[in-house]
């Protein structure tokens, strides 16, 4: 298969933690990459040689961009970096986001954290689909097979933490996002999906893995350990893929079983 005819997949906050095992899971699968973040590409040098090889394995390319999702203004130029490079999109993963800087009781929270999270996590995001998605929709008009769209939420959209509110809300506001991409884009074949990580071991659990070892010890979850960016990656290369075409707008946890209502 030609590099013009492979696939090719834009990975939101790539360059590390759960969005580096995407970006790595979709180019052993065989997909051009485009893995974005807010650092340069020096800082990510690394990070950006092991996607490279990834993709080479199976055929395909990877390229770094800086890009930061919240600066709506940045949109077009990493859509228009993609098509210049590649020819076209299939994929976009939308998994960049932040915690709080620090967990706060909502009592006592501000707006400045509440607007910083909510920008990277629902409002750029939002937008940069919005923009994906009318290229994809040319796309389809002009005989290309239809694109996928891949929310990475968290189990926060429908758990709440009151200590970390404006994460919990901005990744709701992303799960009802993702139903209406879904609604929206069906008539053109694009399936849109909602994976919902639980506990998984990154740097943005760093600071409360012990708090959450703990719990697991005492059966947070149904398999007795924390989730890795791997079984994330996973679950979104299989999206990729289309191994579940007929499911658009679903949702799909990956949380170790967490979620499972039991007496």
């Amino acid at each position: 298969m030609t590099r013009e005819s492979k696939r090719t997949a834009i990975v939101t906050g790539g360059s590390r933690g759960i969005g580096f095992a995407v970006a790595l899971g979709l180019g052993h699968a065989g997909f051009n990459v485009i893995a974005t973040g807010r650092r340069s590409a020096e800082d990510v040098a690394d990070a950006v040689a092991d996607l490279d090889a990834a993709a080479a394995s199976a055929g395909a390319r990877a390229h770094y961009v800086a890009s930061d999702v919240s600066d709506l203004a940045e949109h077009g130029e990493l859509v228009q970096s993609c098509i210049d490079r590649f020819g076209a999109i299939d994929v976009l993963v939308n998994n960049a986001g932040v915690a709080p800087a620090k967990r706060v009781d909502i009592l006592e929270a501000g707006p400045e954290s509440y607007d910083r999270v909510m920008s990277i996590n629902l409002r750029g995001p939002y937008f940069l689909t919005q923009h994906v998605a009318r290229k994809m929709v040319e796309q389809v008009n002009a005989g290309r097979a239809p694109g996928t769209i891949i929310h990475v939420s968290s189990i926060s959209a429908v758990v709440a933490s009151p200590s970390r509110g404006e994460y919990c809300v901005s990744k709701a506001g992303q799960a009802m996002a993702s139903n209406l991409w879904a609604v929206r884009l069906a008539e053109y074949g694009i399936g849109v999906f909602d994976v919902r990580p639980g506990v998984i071991e990154t740097d943005m659990t760093e600071g409360v893995l012990d708090k959450y070892n703990k719990l697991v010890r005492e059966g947070l979850t149904l398999q007795p350990r924390l989730g890795t960016p791997e079984d994330v990656a996973r679950a979104v290369t299989m999206l990729a893929r289309g191994d579940l075409s007929y499911s658009t707008g679903q949702v799909l946890y990956v949380d170790g079983g967490m979620l499972v209502h039991r007496l």
